[in-house]
């Protein structure tokens, strides 16, 4: 058996809950639940938070995701989760000391994020996000856009993907690894620049088309071949 054949095999048995993690992703998104660590394990809980409030703390797990890892941006948000919308970034910080690496630099970044949200579009984050006719033009205002801290196209992709939409690569050291062993990239290394970026996804979709498994079912695949786990 080749690597491609082993990897439709492992499709096969992680199928059921690659594609119950997508349905929740969408679920997030239309219904009142917030996501929580709870013993080693990210679930998803009901909740009285208003919508734009729920996406926020998704946007601030990406933000504090980049360069960690999902274990680590999900206990950052449990930490601050309660002082996101209104407290300081002094509040965050206190708040992660001994749980995460960059407690001071993140804050800040959500805080001026969050400030521009207010601003800008009177916090209506759902609104916004569903304004958008073209997915390149929703992923740039996130991505690309000056005043939402700490996201460039792979964090935007991230936390689009996690709030139900989808056709996104996230181009992170696992799936860049993972293109790499099947010959789709001739090296591993970091991606340099936003033009890289969307030349490597496009030949993410293209393999993904051609061994026939979803895009978005094939990057929680290849990130749980490396990571070990279904994640978000």
């Amino acid at each position: 058996m080749d690597n491609t054949e082993k990897l439709k095999a492992d499709y096969e048995n992680k199928k059921p809950k690659i594609q119950e993690r997508l349905n929740q992703f969408h679920k997030f998104f239309n219904e009142p639940y917030s996501w929580f660590y709870r013993n080693g394990e990210l679930v998803l809980l009901p909740v009285e938070t208003k919508d734009d409030y729920r996406i926020f703390e998704e946007l601030a797990f990406c933000i504090f995701t980049a360069n960690t890892s999902a274990e680590m941006g999900a206990k950052a948000v449990d930490a601050v989760r309660n002082v996101l919308i209104s407290g300081t970034a002094n509040d965050m910080t206190r708040r992660l000391e001994g749980i995460y690496r960059f407690n001071n630099v993140r804050p800040a970044h959500i805080i001026h994020t969050r400030t521009y949200l207010k601003n800008s579009l009177n916090f209506r984050l759902k609104n916004k996000t569903k304004s958008f006719k073209d997915k390149n033009e929703l992923r740039n205002f996130f991505a690309l856009n000056k005043d939402i801290k700490g996201l460039g196209y792979k964090e935007a992709s991230h936390f689009l993907r996690n709030i139900g939409f989808k056709g996104y690569a996230i181009l992170d050291k696992h799936i860049i690894n993972s293109l790499h062993e099947f010959g789709i990239l001739k090296t591993n290394e970091k991606l340099k620049n936003n033009k890289e970026y969307l030349e490597v996804e496009q030949k993410f979709i293209y393999f993904s088309k051609e061994i026939g498994i979803d895009m978005d079912e094939l990057d929680l695949l290849l990130w749980s071949r490396k990571n070990g786990r279904i994640l978000k």
